[in-house]
């Protein structure tokens, strides 16, 4: 496949900066692949796993919130949190799962503990699925 540059930044700093042969992504209306000669586009991102092949070889990514452009051939990916399946702590995200599914449990929760709840219960199964691989 024919590469295109691709940036992937979040707030914290670079994530990734080279040549990819393809990206795909969850957006806020579903999965978009990215090819090189893809046409000019800017996409919201959703919560889900990201598929970038390098050099013939598949590596994943939770990726979360944020924005993708693709401009003049170059993609930008402008992510909220985005981190290599490799560096995701399991333990950490099973334990911010255990907290979230214990504010849904509680009868009491406000809405808006529900809905942060929920928000966070997301957010760790993404990184649960993308770190094992699924």
């Amino acid at each position: 496949m024919t590469p295109f540059p691709l940036k992937i930044v979040t707030p914290y700093g670079p994530v990734f900066d080279g040549q990819a042969e393809e990206l795909i992504v969850r957006t806020t209306s579903g999965d978009l692949g990215i090819l090189a000669g893809h046409m000019d586009c800017v996409a919201p991102l959703g919560m889900g796993r990201a598929t970038i092949v390098l050099e013939g070889k598949r590596r994943y990514g939770a990726c979360i919130g944020g924005m993708l452009s693709v401009i003049g051939g170059n993609a930008t990916l402008v992510a909220t949190t985005f981190e290599w399946a490799e560096e995701i702590d399991v333990k950490r995200a099973d334990a911010s799962y255990d907290r979230a599914k214990s504010v849904l449990d509680d009868r009491g929760a406000t809405d808006t503990e529900i809905r942060l709840a929920e928000a966070r219960l997301k957010r760790a199964l993404v990184r649960k699925g993308v770190a094992s691989g699924r």
